[in-house]
């Protein structure tokens, strides 16, 4: 099983997805088309697609899963905000106070971060980290183990994951401030590999780890399996390979 995408939820995908294509320096995986924009992040050994799908009236914003994006020192933070302002972000107050990394959102209105330099964000690339709210973040960093088969990692919440090669963004399981209410706008797709589980084997693995089917209508009818994780994240489980 492999992490394949970042789906992120936008009324317009094909501006969002214009935006982060310059933003993260994406190259063209494709699969675009007027309803969905595809782009993919190459980090070496691996390679992760941004997902972003046309939604018209998506829930409201949620930063229980988002783009922590690098930074560096002050000035180079600064440059990189300046960047991301002149191509499109907005700088956007989620109730962060005063913190050392720079809250922006993309133009269809989802947060993420320009973070400060840490010794963590070694050979990320250009997304630092994908923080993930949890309830427990012992529990889903065991969770999502099993699902991509990435690993532990030093990284800065209490617990992170990342690709085997130890490069590209870490998946940072972080303590939920309150619990989940309403759907995210951004969650991750996982996909079978030769050799591994299939997609019902996928399925039923994260299941029996504690997560549960999504019942809603719009979750039905496609060729993935919409889930959810133990703390009520949304998940994608995508047909095996080869297959639509």
């Amino acid at each position: 099983m492999v992490l394949e995408n970042i789906n992120v939820q936008a009324r317009d995908p094909q501006r969002t997805g214009e935006f982060w294509a310059c933003a993260l320096g994406l190259v063209d995986a494709g699969m675009s088309e007027p309803d969905l924009f595809e782009g993919r992040l190459e980090l070496g050994d691996f390679w992760l697609d941004l997902c972003i799908e046309r939604v018209p009236d998506p829930p409201p914003p949620s930063w229980r899963l988002h783009l922590d994006l690098l930074g560096g020192d002050a000035e180079e933070q600064a440059a990189v905000v300046e960047r991301l302002l002149g191509l499109g972000a907005t700088r956007a107050d989620i109730g962060q106070g005063d913190v050392p990394w720079v809250v922006l959102a993309d133009p269809d209105g989802n947060a993420f971060c320009v973070m400060d330099q840490r010794p963590a964000y070694r050979n990320t690339g250009p997304i630092a980290a994908l923080p993930l709210d949890s309830a427990d973040p012992e529990r889903d960093g065991a969770f999502y183990a099993a699902l991509t088969g990435w690993v532990p990692a030093q990284g800065i919440g209490p617990v992170s994951l990342r690709h085997p090669s130890l490069r590209g963004p870490l998946l940072e399981l972080c303590p939920e401030p309150e619990p989940k209410i309403r759907q995210n706008r951004t969650h991750l797709d996982v996909r079978p590999e030769p050799g591994g589980p299939d997609q019902a084997g996928l399925v039923e693995l994260a299941l029996s780890l504690g997560a549960t089917r999504a019942t809603e209508d719009w979750a039905q009818g496609q060729p993935w399996v919409v889930l959810r994780d133990p703390s009520g994240n949304e998940l994608c489980v995508l047909s095996d390979p080869g297959t639509p």
